[in-house]
């Protein structure tokens, strides 16, 4: 008997996955107004339809890069998205320049895509994974407790 496809999970990890597939209302997933600094080298805000807002540095954006690569190592290595990939211990620390957009561009009208300064481009930020990865106090708290 075949157990291929099947992937047994723990009951905390079942709770979270359903609790990531429960739709977000789609005034919480819509903003209102986007600023991408990218002349700044800071950020990314967004002022959301419900009245949230949210904001990301860089450096937090290209660690939780959505693409199917860069999320398969994080869940390998067991590290949380927007963790920087732990550096290997040298004598000699290389100079590493931080993560900045080359370019940002709009995909439709549900996502943004980065082309970053190291050459990593696949990722797509869509307006529910920006949402759901909200690094403010309030849905940090939230996502904490659960």
């Amino acid at each position: 008997m075949s157990h291929e496809g099947i992937r047994f999970v723990s009951a905390e990890e079942a709770a979270r996955e359903s609790a990531e597939e429960a739709r977000l209302h789609e005034d919480a997933v819509t903003p209102k107004k986007v600023r991408v600094m990218k002349s700044e080298g800071t950020g990314v805000e967004i002022e959301w339809k419900d009245g949230h807002r949210s904001a990301w540095n860089f450096a937090w954006l290209r660690n939780a890069c959505p693409c199917a690569t860069c999320h398969d190592e994080r869940e390998k290595s067991g590290r949380p998205a927007g963790v920087a990939k732990p550096k290997a211990e040298t004598l000699l620390v290389m100079y590493e320049a931080p993560p900045r957009p080359v370019e940002v561009t709009p995909v439709g009208k549900y996502a943004l895509k980065f082309k970053w300064n190291d050459g990593h481009e696949s990722g797509i930020y869509s307006w529910e994974y920006l949402r759901r990865v909200c690094q403010c106090e309030a849905c940090r708290a939230k996502a904490s407790s659960v």
